[in-house]
């Protein structure tokens, strides 16, 4: 998918909406083109794709029927990873086949309704009549298939049009035992309201929520729950902190959330006995306080903003976690990090109530060019005593205030996972300035364990080898404290800033990659 799509055209009422408030609808269109292709591209794929071969490309040659002499259950399971079409076009073959179709778990995805089209921009420009058309559709499939729901993706139509079919929709696949549901609105008006009839899914397991304004939790009834949930993610919602500390509450099982661009909520509580992962792209003005999460294992904050000026660091509050081991990134320029009831400041004494010795795997963004971020390092490192993989982004800066020498980092004293337990560090964003270098030198110095220092720079920085070559090799004039280190050299994919574009959730949530943060780059 492109990263900036054309604008998205808004409706008539919201351009006269917008141009009353003093605000160029055009310019409107323009971003919201390139905010629902990031929520498109983070939101989780189907399970089946419309340009998979067919269930007739799985015939043999021979054109013998073998297919049909299979058990139902295991012809139930191959229907349920095709595509609506597909599967519906099963009926054509045999009595047994209509019934088939109508027992399986179907797997529902709007936008393979729509016409067959060579762009995968389809999905994200849908023109209002073809939308019509699948909204029409869809209503049929609903109706006609009995369930259970295995999937269903509903992110192609203009739900203002159809407000009130909305909320039928959400009435049946709650009945019809709706498992995984990925709903995304159009996006005009921005704050349409989001049905409260969703709230009565029980059978939910996984949901995602794309450009809505969410419903009020304080009217809907005590028994309100998600039982079965287990992940959660929120794209351009508009949603109170009461509203999360709600579904957060009703969801026992939950596992997995996600959160994109948080409009409206300031604070993320985190009190849940069964949360093992969180994960915030677009991060905007938001504290987050882990109060009692004993399952939290990844807390990861891919990208964060915050307004300037006094008072606007935002709180990364880590209380009860014992299980967490993946924490980043965590942003001195942005962030104020609490241990237990500690701040941690410049000049911090370590302590057992300062530190997380769970912690194997540490992401930072680092100004080194501003000297009150680089000197509060330390301290940060010494917070996690047992890290064995550390990420570092060096972000720049228009104006320095102060390079830290490589004299500074020595007098700062021993820090214990750089010495006896850091085995790879990963230096993102490396233009080979002498701040760089010091810390850079520093670690190497002090790192005894460590077995790969990979060194990325960005893409387009330097004109040649030789050049990178040239800004490294002050690295080798230290004595390394490891005999067994390499040093490698890449080039990032991606030029400075578009990397973030191509963030999604699906490597943070994925339990068996070790390392998230370890992002594909090319030597």
């Amino acid at each position: 998918m492109a990263a900036f799509l054309p604008p998205v055209p808004m409706d008539r009422a919201s351009e006269s909406m917008w141009r009353g408030r003093g605000k160029d609808p055009r310019d409107l269109e323009a971003l919201i083109g390139r905010i629902l292709s990031y929520i498109h591209l983070v939101l989780p794929g189907p399970p089946a794709s419309r340009h998979a071969p067919g269930l007739y490309a799985l015939l043999p040659h021979d054109h013998l029927d073998r297919l049909s002499l299979l058990p139902d259950a295991l012809l139930r399971n191959v229907l349920t990873r095709l595509s609506v079409t597909d599967a519906a076009r099963t009926t054509a073959l045999s009595r047994r086949w209509r019934g088939l179709w109508r027992s399986a778990p179907l797997v529902l995805v709007d936008a393979h309704l729509l016409p067959s089209s060579p762009s995968p921009e389809v999905q994200v420009q849908v023109p209002r009549d073809a939308a019509r058309c699948v909204t029409s559709a869809v209503s049929r499939i609903l109706a006609a298939h009995p369930g259970p729901f295995r999937c269903v993706h509903l992110t192609t139509s203009h739900m203002e049009e159809f407000r009130g079919l909305l909320a039928r929709w959400l009435q049946l696949l709650a009945v019809k035992g709706i498992q995984e549901l990925v709903l995304a609105n159009r996006p005009w008006p921005f704050d349409l309201d989001l049905p409260a009839a969703f709230f009565g899914m029980a059978t939910l397991t996984r949901l995602y929520l794309a450009f809505w304004k969410f419903p009020d939790t304080a009217g809907l009834p005590r028994a309100s729950s998600f039982p079965n949930l287990r992940e959660l993610g929120l794209c351009t919602v508009a949603m109170e902190s009461r509203h999360m500390n709600f579904i957060i509450s009703r969801s026992p099982v939950l596992e997995i959330l996600c959160i994109q661009a948080n409009l409206l909520m300031d604070r993320l509580t985190l009190v849940s006995r069964s949360i093992r992962c969180v994960q915030l792209i677009g991060a905007s003005d938001l504290e987050i306080v882990v109060d009692e999460a004993p399952k939290l294992e990844r807390l990861i904050i891919w990208e964060s903003f915050t307004r300037k000026g006094p008072g606007s660091h935002k709180r990364i509050k880590i209380g009860h976690a014992p299980a967490l081991s993946i924490l980043g990134y965590l942003e001195p320029e942005l962030h104020t990090l609490q241990i237990g009831n500690t701040t941690i400041k410049t000049g911090t004494k370590a302590s057992p109530s300062t530190m997380v010795p769970t912690v194997k795997i540490l992401g930072l963004k680092v100004r080194f060019g501003v000297r009150n971020e680089a000197k509060i390092l330390p301290c940060f490192f010494r917070c996690f005593p047992n890290v064995e993989r550390l990420h570092i982004e060096s972000k720049k800066t228009a104006e320095t205030t102060g390079k830290l020498n490589l004299k500074f980092w020595e007098e700062s004293g021993a820090i214990e996972c750089i010495r006896s337990h850091v085995d790879l560090m990963i230096f993102q964003n490396f233009l080979g300035d002498r701040c760089e270098l010091s810390f850079l030198k520093f670690f190497l110095e002090n790192a005894r364990m460590l077995t790969k220092l990979a060194i990325v720079c960005v893409n387009g920085s330097f004109s040649s080898l030789a050049e990178v070559n040239a800004k490294v090799k002050p690295l080798f004039d230290t004595k390394w404290a490891s005999n067994c280190c390499q040093l490698l050299l890449f080039e990032s994919a991606f030029a400075e800033g578009q990397g973030l574009q191509m963030q999604n959730f699906e490597r943070g949530s994925d339990f068996s990659v070790r390392d998230p943060f370890a992002v594909i780059v090319r030597a």
